[in-house]
């Protein structure tokens, strides 16, 4: 369920615990509402915010600086940490990098990564600042999905002013990525045609040691695993790592009363 949809006000909502889930580049809650849906039902209240410049037409993601995505995702924790004792962000692709940022700023109870992307892997990427002036979009990488069928609902152009940004995105959360304390959750695609193994190697090497708590592969998906053939085992499986950190607080909140 969308908190943002207004379905319930969020002063209203009576459940201790909330996930932030946080979509892909280009992407929309189409990736992430089956995700959203199933930790509803596990107990949890979950808001997927829709980032800046997407949902709507390519075009508008030009202008758009990284730094508006943040301030986005930061806003939804906010919102969520004013009505729940404690509030775990997902990410997928791009909402990976994103949800590991908020983790540096943010007092996150637990992330739960899909697929997280941490470095753009096509050569022309570092030129992108002034290739936006000559090339306005290029053919997208989406739908990276092994069940037939699907459609994430990502836009049909990639414009590559934002590359620019999500490229400065990622170096940024690299950098900070040792100031994560959340404990982490990776789930990752054995075929992923748009994130390489540099992302997974920085994420690794980046985070300090045992922060990373899992690390799940997915072996019958493909990048978008939130709408592949493992989505149920993301579901099941962040439900679980979420409800555990809660419980565990919960007791240390107890020993120390």
């Amino acid at each position: 369920m969308k908190l943002d949809a207004g379905n319930t006000p969020l002063d209203e909502r009576k459940r201790p615990c909330a996930v932030l889930l946080i979509h892909g580049f280009t992407g929309s809650a189409v990736s992430m509402q089956p995700w959203a849906d199933s930790l509803e039902q596990a107990g949890f209240d979950t808001d997927i915010p829709l980032l800046p410049g997407h949902g709507t037409q390519w075009q508008d993601m030009v202008g758009r600086g990284y730094g508006q995505w943040i301030h986005a995702t930061e806003a939804a924790f906010d919102r969520l940490a004013r009505t729940h004792e404690q509030v775990f962000a997902a990410g997928l692709s791009m909402g990976g990098a994103l949800a590991l940022h908020l983790a540096t700023r943010r007092n996150v109870a637990g992330v739960s990564l899909v697929n997280p992307g941490l470095v753009v892997d096509s050569p022309l990427s570092p030129y992108t600042p002034w290739l936006k002036h000559v090339v306005r979009s290029v053919a997208p990488i989406s739908n990276d999905i092994a069940k037939r069928g699907v459609d994430e609902g990502a836009y049909p152009r990639t414009p590559v002013a934002a590359v620019a940004e999500l490229r400065s995105l990622f170096a940024q959360t690299r950098r900070r990525l040792e100031l994560v304390n959340a404990p982490v959750q990776l789930f990752r695609s054995t075929v992923d045609n748009v994130v390489s193994e540099q992302s997974v190697r920085e994420l690794v090497e980046g985070l300090n040691s045992g922060t990373l708590a899992e690390h799940h592969m997915l072996l019958h998906s493909k990048h978008v695993a939130t709408l592949d053939y493992d989505a149920e085992q993301i579901f099941h499986e962040s439900a679980r790592f979420f409800a555990q950190l809660a419980a565990t607080e919960q007791k240390r909140k107890e020993e120390r009363a």
